[in-house]
């Protein structure tokens, strides 16, 4: 009787805990954790599809190996060409909570996925999104929840701020931070058993 094949090795480029969950929900548990420290500054000029899937790409190759596959990605929240930053500071969400209130925007989530020999694969989701308008009320309550902090654009999609969206059409776990369909597919090329 034959033993049953194992995975290959996986790296996961990234310390959040949300894309270890939603990896989680694949069936595929990360063999180590090496979040890649890099520049995440935007180029000039620089439009958002192309800044996440130049993130996904540094992080991968950050946290290469020549005995693993590297698993890397990005989200970045744009309204139009504009980039919005990760909220570290209240005044920072609330800018982008003004900002993105009763408006559509978009969520580009990029997925690249290293094989040892060097080989890039990678994928992007793209999701648009879009608040109801937001009252003074409404924002300073989500900020006194904290769940902005860290995030893109101000807000986490799987807390309180689902209950102010009013409209998605997309991937849900692209806007959470892994695309689920396109990370499944870039493991399954790769050589990953997913149930």
């Amino acid at each position: 009787m034959t033993a049953p094949a194992t995975n290959p090795t996986l790296i996961l480029a990234s310390a959040s805990p949300r894309r270890r969950e939603l990896l989680d929900r694949l069936g595929i548990a990360p063999d180590r954790i090496a979040p890649a420290d890099i520049d995440e500054t935007p180029y000039k000029s620089e439009v958002p599809r192309d800044y996440a899937q130049r993130m996904a790409r540094e992080k991968a190759a950050a946290a290469a190996s020549d005995s693993a596959h590297v698993l890397a990605g990005d989200t970045v929240v744009a309204v139009g060409r504009r980039i919005l930053p990760k909220a570290d500071n209240e005044p920072t969400a609330r800018a982008c909570l003004k900002l993105l209130s009763g408006r559509r925007h978009r969520v580009l989530s990029a997925v690249a996925l290293r094989s040892p020999d060097g080989t890039l694969r990678e994928r992007l989701s793209e999701t648009s999104v879009k608040f109801k308008v937001l009252s003074d009320e409404e924002i300073r309550d989500y900020l006194a929840g904290g769940e902005w902090d860290g995030k893109a654009g101000g807000y986490a999609i799987q807390g309180a701020a689902e209950g102010l969206i009013s409209w998605i059409q997309g991937s849900h776990s692209g806007v959470v931070g892994l695309p689920l369909f396109e990370t499944r597919a870039l493991l399954k090329a790769s050589g990953f058993r997913i149930p």
